[in-house]
């Protein structure tokens, strides 16, 4: 791109030619195929062909580039010599990240404090208190605690339980058998990582026995992620007094005064029956085996931040064996990683301040305002939609709140104790520091200006329960926004994406939403009706879609996210003829191609990806997004005008069948 200034990462690397070679580009297309048959072929067939998987990765598409594209940039940030108390705490943590003659010395030594809060005997009369002190430090056996805005009371904050405790990525893991090899392999790596922690094989083979099988009550009792869609289903208000009743052998109260959480009134369960499953096998399992599990989880969570070889264990369980991944990331890009997920407002200060530009914020809230325009007159003509819910719609999407680029604040770390020698130590006084932070504010007024997501993340969100739009200054550059690219390019890009969160607020399950973010049924019965009916056509047409060989789409796990693409891409498409008509004069092909050609083009190339089989295979199971290949597809060739911009006068697949808005 002309004009640009040249950024050099600390390899020499030009991250200008990078940002110029990500983003969307007609070369990446295969012409020669049908847009009609493949337009994910047509779209981005030569890239595909020409871009394939680095060893390091289990997927390579247009997300992965830009990642890479902001890595480098954190790192050079991490490693550059300044000043000031931020940037010690960063430049420290990155050293201990990356000092290994240390971390190779201490080998175990790390984790023994947290081994020894864990007794063998008598565990079950100190569990609440010790489970509490092993949940701060962000190692979570048998379920979650965290903080959010109350789902039914949105102007505070409430503490929520929800279910987890599995090593594996999904209760399927665990009972499906399409991952039985996956099951032995799991087995065969418990056994092999006690081993490595000093026990004999006869024993750790013992030990793998017991956390296989108790990890296996758990997932049967564990909702499958289509349950976990239900806002509903998922939201059961207790008093502190009611769950100490119901799960006796939990303690909830000790637990909750230990998680300095003792002063909330109540716990928003979100699973009931799986905290049954754990009472009961509190109440029945013998202390060692408890015992067994909970140090399983400090030793299990710990191994990426310890040894060589432990770390190696553990990536050739989750990369190699569950996701196909062949090599595991070079270690600078792990600490980057780790740092932003520990530091995130403090290292996205820091990159925003280098890389993030109020021309390109100013930018952004043109296109959202245009867009909301779209979404706010398709509201008001819609014709399934009955007038009283109508009013209500509309008044919801009135209060919606926007957030670009970075939080008007930034997080203050300063209280966290970060030593350039303690690698894990860092992690876990980090996780201490959120987890009390969570605990904190229960009880209290929502924040409307925190993140869920940290600055140089390359993603976007909608948040329900604060009914807001969030867009992270690390996915408002090319391939998702470029102010030097067209308008068609990036309405299809980021506009897309814009219009995407927007319909988040009305899918199937934000329209469960008021416009106080409140879960609250203000649908008239026959509007839910036509709702659901629509809602069923796009289940049963993306369920239909084989992905691998007798694995197809989960249509009621992504419909949620399947029709917030078929709204993205048919808003924003409106939104850009509203644009071009208003300024008629940018109305001008482009290397070859007319803006709505353009606009599709780019819309698929933003989906461009190749993927490994277990990665696949991991993303149908457990996902909420269709395969890559499908949201670059479905969206576009079901449009209206998909036809008409590719020459041809009707759509064999029906256009604008799957329309819901």
């Amino acid at each position: 791109m002309k004009g640009k200034s040249v950024n050099h990462d600390v390899n020499g690397n030009d991250t200008a030619k990078d940002e110029e070679s990500i983003g969307f580009s007609t070369s990446f297309m295969m012409k020669e195929t049908d847009p009609f048959s493949d337009f994910f072929t047509y779209a981005n067939g030569k890239w595909i062909r020409d871009h394939p998987i680095p060893e390091d990765r289990s997927e390579w598409g247009a997300f992965s580039e830009l990642y890479e594209l902001n890595m480098k940039r954190l790192r050079k940030l991490l490693e550059e010599n300044q000043s000031g108390r931020e940037r010690k705490q960063l430049t420290d943590f990155y050293e201990s990240a990356m000092d290994t003659v240390v971390i190779e010395k201490l080998r175990f030594q790390p984790i023994q404090k947290y081994m020894n809060l864990i007794p063998l005997q008598d565990l079950k009369k100190t569990l609440p208190s010790i489970l509490a002190q092993i949940h701060s430090m962000g190692i979570f056996p048998f379920f979650y605690a965290y903080s959010q805005a109350d789902e039914k009371n949105s102007s505070v904050y409430a503490l929520y339980i929800y279910q987890g405790g599995l090593s594996l990525p999904d209760r399927e893991y665990y009972l499906s058998e399409t991952f039985s090899q996956l099951r032995r392999e799991f087995r065969d790596y418990v056994q092999k990582v006690f081993t490595l922690y000093g026990e004999d094989e006869e024993t750790s083979g013992k030990y793998a026995e017991t956390i296989v099988n108790l990890e296996t009550r758990m997932a049967r009792e564990s909702r499958s992620r289509v349950d976990l869609r239900d806002p509903e289903k998922n939201y059961n208000r207790m008093s502190v007094q009611e769950l100490s009743q119901k799960y006796p052998h939990l303690g909830f109260s000790t637990y909750l005064n230990a998680l300095g959480a003792g002063n909330t009134e109540y716990v928003v369960v979100g699973q009931p029956e799986f905290l049954d499953e754990i009472n009961s096998l509190v109440s029945r399992s013998e202390n060692a085996d408890l015992a067994l599990y909970m140090k399983w989880n400090v030793i299990n969570s710990s191994l990426p931040y310890l040894f060589r070889e432990a770390e190696e264990m553990h990536f050739n369980m989750y990369g190699r064996k569950i996701r196909g991944q062949p090599s595991i990331e070079p270690r600078w890009k792990r600490a980057v990683n780790i740092i932003d997920a520990c530091l995130g407002e403090s290292l996205g200060k820091l990159y925003v301040e280098r890389y993030f530009t109020e021309e390109s914020r100013q930018k952004m809230a043109e296109l959202i305002s245009d867009i909301s325009s779209v979404f706010s007159d398709r509201l008001k003509r819609i014709t399934w939609m009955g007038d009283s819910t109508r009013e209500l719609a509309l008044k919801k999407f009135g209060k919606l709140r926007v957030k670009i680029g970075n939080p008007k604040k930034f997080r203050d770390y300063s209280s966290i104790t970060i030593k350039p020698d303690d690698y894990l130590g860092n992690v876990r006084r980090s996780a201490s520091f959120e987890m009390k932070r969570q605990m904190t504010r229960v009880g209290r007024s929502v924040d409307p200006d925190e993140w869920m997501m940290t600055p140089p993340t390359v993603n976007a969100y909608y948040s329900p329960p604060d009914n807001e739009i969030v867009f992270p200054a690390g996915i408002l550059q090319p391939p998702y926004f470029d102010p030097e690219m067209d308008d068609a390019v990036n309405y299809g890009a980021v506009g897309a994406v814009i219009s995407h969160e927007i319909t988040h607020g009305f899918d199937d399950q934000g329209r469960k939403y008021d416009d106080n973010g409140n879960i609250r049924d203000w649908w008239t019965p026959e509007d839910s009706r036509r709702f659901e009916e629509l809602a069923e056509n796009v289940v049963e047409t993306y369920g239909a879609l084989e992905a691998l060989p007798g694995m197809k789409v989960n249509g009621r796990l992504t419909l949620g996210e399947n029709i917030a693409d078929l709204g993205g891409v048919s808003i924003a498409f409106e939104a850009l003829q509203r644009h071009l008509k208003r300024h008629p004069e940018r109305r001008v092909n482009v290397d070859g191609f007319t803006p709505e050609q353009r606009f599709f083009l780019s819309w698929a190339q933003v989906w461009r990806e190749n993927i490994r089989d277990d990665e696949l295979k991991l993303r149908l199971t457990m996902d909420p997004h269709s395969p890559n290949r499908f949201r670059a597809t479905i969206p576009a060739v079901n449009h209206a005008a998909f036809p008409s911009a590719f020459g041809r006068e009707t759509n064999a697949s029906g256009s604008g069948s799957l329309q819901v808005w």
